[in-house]
């Protein structure tokens, strides 16, 4: 069973199906609660931002990785 999840444009992955629609959307909201937790406890912008990246880098990436491995 080979079912696409994303297509490709350009650099990007897009989803097109219910999977890969509902992947994208738990991993905003993963970001978006890393987000606040951090900013809760920092004291600057450039502070909220080195707390921040490791895990949205990584969450990207990861999501990244699956919709290349499920657009074709």
């Amino acid at each position: 069973m080979n079912t696409r999840w994303f297509k490709r444009l350009g650099w990007f992955y897009v989803p097109i199906s219910i999977p890969g629609t509902v992947l994208s959307i738990l991993t905003v909201a993963f970001w978006i609660q890393i987000f606040l937790a951090v900013d809760r406890r920092s004291h600057s912008a450039p502070d909220t931002l080195y707390g921040v990246f490791p895990f949205v880098a990584c969450s990207f990436l990861l999501l990244d990785w699956i919709a290349s491995r499920t657009s074709q």
